[in-house]
């Protein structure tokens, strides 16, 4: 790793997850411990007095790794020679708003940050959007960046990912790093599908330890509403996992996925799975050298057909949904 500083830009800065995010990509927790790095923070307007907050707080920590801080409301200075990018900022879902809504609110952003990334950041740059709806925001992002490697527009499913690896850990008695090769399908949405049929407790297949009854009743449930059940608890949406997540997503595509292991990340369908060419949609994927690989010839049963096919339809209704801004 060269030690030239990198320069890593966050949306949302001082929104919940960015807030708990900027401290951790600050201590080196993406490219590690010692790559120097350069914050680049990006809220709206009225949120910049909060940023600079946030900005002193970063200060107060003396990271030996953090060489600057850039705080803006103009995203043509955040994504200035990017090397990572993590879109964070979106807008959040209402109560009583129709996702319809919520797609076409978050669209206009993504557009916005898509054009700003393709003429100001780093050729090869490497984006993460966390912002809901992640997988069809990245779309829209990537589809304005025609002068940017489509593959390097990602969405987070890692959250996902860690929220199935923890229930299955718990279910049989053993800790998370012990769990490998678990999938979550397709759209970062309660159509997503965590598939167990390849997960491995130490080295040993799951799937014939596991209750069928429990794992379509209780486990896939479970993964795809965590999101609502957190807000429910905690009276506001997940932050400190959804930037845990980010975290893992970004280290892993940078430095590598662990030996005899796989991940789940949203990105762009090369037709593989019978998934159209485009789409972005979660696949178990291995990272090695800064590039991810869709692991292929996996087979697909019945059942998970018809959950990949779901969670498909709603992707492609979703693209349709912001047709106009592609």
């Amino acid at each position: 790793m060269s030690h030239d500083v990198k320069n890593i830009a966050i949306t949302g800065g001082a929104g919940q997850i960015g807030y708990q995010l900027a401290f951790r990509v600050a201590s080196g927790q993406v490219y590690g411990p010692k790559q120097k790095i350069r914050l680049h923070l990006l809220e709206i307007t009225p949120a910049l007095s909060a940023l600079e907050g946030v900005k002193m707080e970063l200060d107060d920590c003396a990271f030996p790794l953090l060489e600057d801080i850039v705080t803006t409301d103009n995203p043509d200075v955040a994504f200035t020679n990017a090397d990572c990018a993590f879109l964070v900022g979106a807008r959040p879902r209402s109560a009583g708003m129709e996702r319809k809504d919520l797609l076409l609110a978050n669209a206009e952003i993504f557009s916005v940050q898509g054009k700003s990334i393709n003429a100001n950041a780093k050729k090869e740059i490497k984006v993460l959007v966390v912002g809901n709806p992640a997988n069809t925001n990245a779309l829209i992002a990537r589809e304005n960046a025609p002068d940017i490697n489509p593959r390097n527009f990602t969405a987070m499913t890692r959250l996902d990912h860690n929220r199935a690896v923890s229930q299955i850990a718990h279910r049989m008695g053993s800790h998370s790093s012990d769990i490998k090769q678990l999938i979550i399908w397709g759209n970062h949405s309660a159509t997503q599908y965590p598939d167990i049929r390849f997960c491995q407790n130490k080295g040993k297949t799951v799937i014939n330890d596991i209750d069928h009854d429990w794992y379509i009743k209780n486990f896939i449930p479970t993964v795809q509403q965590r999101g609502a059940a957190i807000i429910k608890a905690r009276g506001a949406s997940s932050a400190a996992s959804a930037a845990s997540a980010a975290i893992d997503h970004m280290h892993d595509w940078i430095n590598g996925t662990e030996e005899k292991n796989w991940t789940s990340m949203g990105v762009m369908s090369d037709g593989s799975y019978g998934i159209e060419e485009g789409v972005v949609f979660s696949f178990p994927v291995t990272c090695k050298n800064g590039e991810y690989h869709i692991i292929q010839d996996l087979e697909i049963d019945a059942f998970s057909q018809e959950m990949i096919h779901a969670t498909n339809k709603e992707l492609r209704e979703e693209r349709e949904g912001v047709a106009s801004l592609l």
